[in-house]
């Protein structure tokens, strides 16, 4: 009996230890909650100077945190984009240095389903999954159609969106379902209903279940809210028009989508306060690209350039963090970075090595906003950031930035006196251009064939672009 009892009690207190132990890992675990909005203009915000957008909740969400002036995405379109954000790596690497769109690609590379992120690439869901974490993935995915590339299959316990770039606003009908399959709404692996009114309330709404559901059963989450707001079709709530009486046509629309995010992004924020987890969540806004002010009328100001582009308005967006617990507020950080500092800043806020991750391209920002956040002297996370799509390419050295164009010389900028690039400096700095030219061609060295690309004729279309928007920058 005595044996009995004393196994029975060292059995008790093993449970008790793990049990314990548990929930000290729990509570030490912070919640990571990234917001992607998309196509959104760099200065279509009030925290970046707008006075004719209007945004207080994201203005207020500035003031709490940290606003970065200068942070870039890898990609000018939102497909590599992400594929560079979700696996902490310049998506180069791997082959995703387009979007994969069915339809317009090459016959030379894959086409159609095949088109995915590869899956030998582990993203940071599967990672963030492996450390105790609850994943979510709400909104738009557009790394693969296809079903082995879906979000579940990628490190995501929980999917509600659909698989593809962009889709419509609002429920489409049986009619049209029939031929945009691949943008039908999908709760989990093939359980596909379309939602209710509009699509921006419906993705905050299901993000806001799905971290209620995570804090019920003590589990730290990873919710990623990937909005297709502001991105096309442009499609408003007409409740949402009425505050811009000043604005017409397309412009007006952007604003009313613009204001009906931040609306329903406020109550999201609201929500982790009234479950009293909002100082212990790492919270990220950012945006995928650049604004395409051509298409939907973003503002990019006081950036040249627009989605598709390298110049800095493709490139260069707004970018948000708070956590309370250990970020100081109302700051602004200077210096480049990257969103592929988002992983390993997620697994190092998460408890990882991170000498188990030295194959990212990115770095843990924690030490350099937590280290002297006032100090402007600090050290730059990065010297060196890099962009490629075909012939076209950018890198930035300290505070100099080479284009590389297929059809004309290329153009060197000074960013940290000239960020709106109207200054060509390369006739006069010719030595900077050919050691800026070698370095980026020996990084290209490293990377893989890409595994699919647009037809040609898309290349001659976006040197167009950047040429008629440069050309309507000088009327």
């Amino acid at each position: 009996m005595y044996l009995l009892s004393k196994t029975k009690l060292y059995l008790t207190l093993f449970c008790l230890h793990l049990t314990f132990s548990f929930t000290v890992k729990a509570e030490q675990q912070p919640n990571i909650l990234l917001i992607i909005s998309d196509d959104a203009g760099y200065h279509d915000f009030g925290f970046h100077g707008s006075k004719t957008m209007k945004t207080p909740n994201l203005d207020a969400f500035a003031k709490q945190g940290i606003l970065f002036k200068q942070a870039y995405v890898t990609a000018a379109v939102c497909g590599p984009s992400r594929a560079g954000l979700f696996t902490g790596k310049y998506q180069q690497k791997f082959g995703f240095e387009e979007n994969n769109v069915p339809g317009y690609m090459s016959e030379s590379g894959l086409t159609g389903n095949e088109m995915g992120l590869p899956l030998s690439e582990l993203t940071v869901a599967d990672h963030l999954r492996q450390l105790g974490y609850s994943t979510g993935l709400i909104g738009k995915w557009h790394l693969g159609d296809h079903d082995k590339y879906h979000p579940m299959r990628r490190g995501f316990d929980h999917f509600y969106g659909f698989r593809t770039g962009s889709r419509s606003y609002y429920a489409y009908d049986e009619n049209e379902l029939n031929s945009r399959q691949n943008e039908r709404m999908e709760r989990g692996f093939k359980g596909y209903k379309e939602h209710q009114g509009y699509l921006t309330d419906a993705l905050v709404e299901e993000t806001s279940q799905f971290i209620s559901r995570s804090v019920h059963t003590k589990q730290p989450f990873f919710a990623v809210l990937s909005l297709t707001a502001v991105h096309a079709p442009m499609q408003a709530k007409p409740e949402d028009l009425a505050p811009f009486p000043d604005l017409t046509g397309t412009r007006k629309i952007l604003a009313a989508m613009n204001l009906n995010m931040d609306q329903q992004l406020g109550l999201l924020f609201d929500k982790l306060e009234q479950l009293n987890i909002a100082d212990n969540t790492l919270v990220v806004f950012v945006n995928d690209n650049g604004g395409p002010t051509d298409q939907n009328y973003a503002n990019n100001y006081p950036l040249s350039g627009t989605k598709a582009n390298h110049l800095e308005g493709g490139i260069r967006v707004p970018m948000l963090i708070r956590w309370p617990a250990k970020l100081p507020a109302n700051t602004r950080f200077e210096y480049p970075v990257s969103t592929l500092d988002l992983m390993p800043t997620f697994l190092s806020v998460a408890g990882a090595n991170l000498s188990e991750f030295t194959h990212l391209d990115g770095v843990n920002l924690l030490p350099y906003l937590t280290d002297n956040a006032q100090n402007k002297t600090r050290s730059r996370p990065h010297k060196t950031l890099y962009w490629k799509k075909e012939n076209r390419a950018a890198i930035r050295y300290m505070d100099w930035k080479l284009l590389r164009f297929p059809d004309r010389p290329a153009e060197l900028y000074n960013i940290a006196k000239d960020e709106a690039e109207q200054i060509n400096l390369a006739n006069q700095h010719p030595t900077i251009v050919k050691q800026l030219y070698k370095k980026l061609f020996e990084w290209e060295l490293t990377l893989e064939r890409p595994l699919w690309q647009l037809k040609r004729e898309f290349e001659g279309a976006a040197m167009r672009r950047m040429d008629d928007f440069r050309d309507h920058q000088a009327d």
